[in-house]
């Protein structure tokens, strides 16, 4: 379970799931960066966190000391089982080379530009049908409502699965990556979304389709079918990464837009201002902290980190430092320059990034078309989740 002592020094006790870092991790950033740039906790085993956008960079291309075996940012301390579920994880994210190399660039073919352009019409499709169910209410939670139902269809329809299943696939979803205090709800989370798959794998063996699981199935590497295991694993990171990660930028920014409302009405009236905006909007409210395996002893700007050491590769706060950013903490929808790291850095930089983009455009896109005007209601409490991934899971919204 969490460990729910108050945090009293940053520096040597962070914890990534204080309600103080998941509500404002920012001004904990800023302090650590002129005081610590590379925390440290031994809360839940020997973890740091690098603050500095270099550091991060650095931490992220150096595969030789940080492996990526095991990517969780809260770890599970129960006993593991004689089996491993998943005995390769979820590559390529969880790998590194050569497993990393052949399961990225498997997947690469699906989230190409060409590709994900085949998914936008159903993806705008889906965006103005949710902003259907709901307008006439003049209130919405643009988080529960919209942002969290627009990726875990996308994707469903990627891996060739019922749409019907969306709402299952969301709770599976949200217990592998919320529920980092509740080993139990975890681990049933994980078992419902691989039992899910193992029955897939053998019903797309004799009946496959036009899909990502179909396509692992029939895919050979050096003249050998991919083992199930492998399949598996790569099947559930898509599921995995390519849902709560979206709808957290999603919903990150259409919070920002009703607190923003002169934001709000150049994106609705200027087209031309979008490319810009999306790419400062994933940089503002990244949502994705990834962990990193210390391989032996290392000294990191002067931190001695030892083998089994937790790296917590904090792109979010790496896209808040000055250093890298000028005025950091504003969102400028026109920055031009923006060398943002919220899709990773080096070897394991993010698949899906081309997919992500363009489902938080659309969806931004179809929201103002019909909702230019939105504010966040009176009274009602937007609320957040963080841990894996940092983003709001209510934003009551009202409009005209």
């Amino acid at each position: 379970m969490t460990d729910v002592r108050p945090v009293d020094e940053w520096a040597t006790d962070f914890d990534v799931l204080s309600p103080a870092y998941v509500d404002d991790p920012f001004s904990i950033w800023d302090e650590l960066r002129t005081s610590c740039p590379v925390a440290h906790t031994d809360r839940r085993g020997s973890t740091w966190l690098p603050t500095k956008y270099q550091d991060v960079v650095d931490l992220a291309h150096d595969i030789g000391n940080f492996s990526s075996l095991d990517i969780t940012v809260i770890p599970f301390t129960g006993e593991e089982p004689e089996e491993p579920v998943l005995p390769y994880g979820v590559p390529p994210i969880s790998a590194d080379p050569p497993l990393h190399t052949f399961t990225r660039r498997l997947l690469l073919p699906w989230f190409s530009h060409t590709k994900v352009e085949s998914y936008e019409a159903m993806t705008r499709e889906l965006c103005a049908g949710l902003v259907d169910s709901f307008i006439a209410d003049g209130r919405a939670d643009a988080a529960a409502d919209y942002a969290q139902q627009i990726p875990v269809r996308v994707i469903a329809a990627i891996l060739g699965v019922p749409a019907e299943l969306s709402d299952t696939f969301t709770g599976w979803v949200r217990a592998v990556l919320e529920f980092a205090d509740d080993e139990e709800v975890r681990r049933e989370g994980t078992l419902g979304l691989i039992e899910y798959f193992v029955a897939e794998v053998e019903r797309r063996k004799e009946h496959p389709g036009d899909d990502l699981l179909s396509a692992l199935l029939q895919t050979e590497v050096d003249g050998q079918p991919i083992e199930d295991s492998i399949v598996l694993g790569v099947a559930a990171l898509t599921l995995i990464a390519g849902v709560d990660t979206t709808w957290s930028a999603i919903g990150s920014s259409l919070w920002h837009l009703a607190t923003h409302p002169e934001h709000a009405k150049i994106l609705a009236t200027d087209p031309d201002a979008m490319p810009l905006a999306i790419e400062e909007l994933l940089r503002a409210y990244s949502p994705v902290t990834m962990a990193r395996i210390v391989t032996g002893e290392v000294e990191f700007q002067g931190c001695p980190m030892h083998a089994g050491d937790k790296v917590l590769m904090n792109f979010p706060g790496a896209n808040r430092d000055p250093d890298a950013f000028e005025r950091p903490d504003e969102v400028i929808l026109d920055r031009a320059h923006n060398r943002h790291v919220a899709f990773g850095s080096g070897i394991h930089r993010c698949a899906g990034s081309n997919l992500a983009r363009m489902e938080l455009r659309v969806a931004i896109e179809e929201w103002l078309k019909r909702i230019p005007d939105f504010r966040i209601e009176e009274g009602a409490e937007v609320t957040w989740v963080g841990g894996q991934v940092r983003g709001p899971r209510s934003v009551p919204v009202v409009f005209p």
